[in-house]
């Protein structure tokens, strides 16, 4: 059988990728298995074939570690994703991502954010500074379970904390409906692009369901 040269060569690239690593992989697998000794992450060979695979620390029940790309995820009230980073390199702490979202968000998308809610991952003095500093809302969860329940007290705070809950869901929706879980597209590039394209339809889903609502509210109005 005679392929193209273009096939051919794809071929000896995908062999050339592996090869390439064994010498890493077994010794990965000798530190590992054989000597019991642990393997610092930047030396680890988390996959042949995706080079920007990172080890995530998750600290949950069933998921403590995962392997993959961090995604940042922002949503208004409605359910429309407003900001979004599929990190590419190790993600920096929830805490510094904060900021560049706010940014994102002005520079991007030309608005003034009222109000930022988050899990208490995402609070820290330096962005409780940040927000004071911009007029925005602190709706981040404190770490303080004093200060906690002192701002439960807050109908507002109350509110954007039970709202933020179902951003869990959001992200449910977004990769089993819209990106597939996992996604299957190769490189990081592809999968930036997909992602891309995911939360595009994702919102004209949630723009059109916004719609029909309205219709309806006016019907019944009416």
């Amino acid at each position: 059988m005679n392929l193209p040269r273009s096939e051919v060569a794809q071929i000896v690239k995908q062999i050339t990728n592996i090869s390439d690593q064994l010498e890493m992989a077994i010794k990965n697998a000798h530190e590992r298995i054989i000597g019991d000794r642990k393997v610092a992450n930047k030396d680890k060979i988390l996959s042949l074939y995706e080079e920007d695979i990172h080890v995530i620390v998750r600290k949950k029940d069933g998921a403590n570690v995962e392997f993959g790309n961090t995604l940042f995820l922002a949503e208004q009230s409605d359910g429309l994703i407003i900001d979004w980073k599929l990190y590419q390199k190790q993600a920096p702490h929830d805490t510094g991502m904060l900021k560049d979202s706010y940014n994102r968000n002005k520079d991007h998308v030309g608005v003034e954010l009222e109000l930022m809610a988050s899990d208490r991952g995402f609070d820290s003095k330096d962005n409780r500074d940040f927000l004071e500093e911009h007029t925005v809302f602190n709706a981040l969860c404190p770490r303080d379970p004093n200060l906690l329940k002192k701002r439960l007290k807050e109908d507002k705070f109350r509110q954007a904390q039970k709202r933020r809950s179902q951003t869990e869901a959001r992200n449910s929706i977004l990769m089993h409906c819209f990106c597939g879980s996992p996604m299957k597209q190769k490189g990081f590039d592809n999968r930036e692009s997909h992602l891309a394209q995911s939360i595009l339809s994702h919102n004209l889903w949630v723009l059109a369901r916004l719609r029909i609502k309205q219709i309806e509210e006016i019907a019944q109005a009416a």
